[in-house]
């Protein structure tokens, strides 16, 4: 099962907001065990919203389940001794700080590198560790519009898109699973670590690695086209009488097929459309003429039939109907995890792997200094160190149980004691 495959693996996750925390939570549920370091206020990523589920941030939520939670405040020498001698003993270490932070608290590669010189150290930043722009800051959407992404997206002359979702982000996260999955092979093999130099620029290049192609092979910036792909044709989304429906029909048999089934036998023979480069080319005026026949009819009745003769379709389904359909029911994505703030807490899971993969249970998301004392204990710091640290505020300890959750309004490092549960 791959949510046992990383057991024994100690992770120390410094990062915030989201791509960072998605590589830790990656490693979590693959089993490691991954310690989330944070602020005594608590990391950048909690005060992001809304949403709020009892003044927790969903987006914080959505991505720190299968963590503990630890708070220290790094401006104390001792927090920094404290945190060394915990990387002096990792696997891994996750970082999202700008270039240089990490080096100014004598926390960089190369300071642990000397104690452990068999850790891999994943740094995460906007455009990466060197080049002219290392130093500049840079969240999602900054990052999709240097990247260009956001240039090719919407329909022909409309503004500038974003991806809604946070992609460039996610991108990053699971990239830098992926770098830190293949360095810890290495490791495991020589005993020697790296350093892992991962940029949100970068990634997000990566994930444009078609468009981009065509791009250096022709010259040509993409053209804005909707739905469309603008390499194949038909194959983006029309209108029926009720909605929408996404059709792929550019390979030639399903295009024979679409044509008979539309009942446009003279589709085949006009020279504009022969090809899927001249359809692609002719585009506009195709989908003009297949737009007016998918307009006759339901979506449903257009997948019933479209599928009958199997060509690629799909309803643009909303949120609400995607999480109703049979299908996601059964893709065994969702999980949800009890959390003492914000109650029960629905996201998707861990869905890779085999059926227990996905059903694995999962810790929620630690609370500001949840697991500080024990981390430490487990780290090997004595009982007087930790007591010392917490007495000058070096390291916070969560609040013990309260009875009321607080408001939305209330602090996100109000704190709760909880056990891990999951409802499914």
């Amino acid at each position: 099962m791959l949510r046992d495959t990383l057991q024994g693996i100690r992770v120390i996750d410094f990062s915030h907001v989201v791509a960072g925390p998605v590589c830790g939570m990656m490693l979590g549920d693959m089993g490691a065990n991954v310690v989330k370091v944070e602020s005594p206020d608590g990391e950048l990523g909690r005060a992001i919203g809304p949403p709020w589920l009892n003044g927790e941030s969903v987006v914080s939520l959505s991505v720190n389940r299968n963590k503990r939670g630890l708070a220290v405040d790094l401006r104390h020498q001792g927090a920094r001794e404290a945190v060394m001698k915990m990387a002096a003993c990792a696997h891994v270490i996750v970082e999202s700080f700008r270039p240089g932070v990490m080096a100014r608290l004598g926390l960089d590669y190369a300071a642990v590198a000397k104690l452990n010189p068999g850790v891999v150290y994943c740094s995460i930043s906007a455009y990466g560790q060197s080049g002219a722009q290392r130093h500049m800051p840079g969240v999602d959407g900054v990052i999709q519009a240097a990247t260009g992404l956001m240039s090719s997206l919407g329909t022909a002359g409309s503004p500038p898109s974003k991806v809604p979702v946070p992609i460039a982000d996610m991108a990053t996260g699971y990239l830098a699973t992926i770098g830190i999955l293949a360095a810890l092979r290495k490791a495991e093999r020589t005993g020697q670590g790296q350093h892992i130099d991962i940029s949100l620029y970068n990634a997000t290049l990566m994930l444009q690695q078609v468009g981009l192609a065509f791009f250096l092979a022709s010259g040509d910036e993409p053209q804005k086209a909707g739905s469309a792909a603008p390499y194949a044709s038909p194959n983006e989304a029309f209108p029926t009488s009720d909605g929408w429906v996404m059709v792929a029909a550019y390979q030639p048999e399903r295009w024979r097929r679409l044509c008979k089934l539309l009942r446009r036998p003279e589709l085949l023979e006009d020279q504009r459309f022969v090809s899927n480069s001249q359809r692609v080319y002719n585009r506009a005026a195709l989908n003009e003429l297949l737009s007016g026949s998918f307009k006759l009819q339901s979506t449903h009745s257009w997948m019933e039939q479209l599928e009958a003769v199997d060509i690629l379709c799909a309803p643009i389904a909303s949120y609400g109907e995607v999480t109703r359909s049979l299908q996601y029911r059964h893709s065994g994505v969702e999980t949800s995890v009890v959390h003492p703030v914000a109650g029960i807490v629905r996201m998707p899971g861990f869905a890779l792997g085999d059926a227990e993969s996905c059903s694995a249970p999962y810790m929620p998301p630690p609370r500001v200094g949840e697991h500080s004392t024990h981390i430490l204990s487990e780290y090997g710091l004595t009982a007087n160190e930790i007591a010392a640290l917490v007495s000058c505020g070096a390291v916070s300890q969560a609040a013990a149980m309260h009875s009321d959750a607080p408001s939305e309004s209330s602090s996100s490092s109000q704190t709760l004691a909880f056990g891990p549960a999951i409802v499914k």
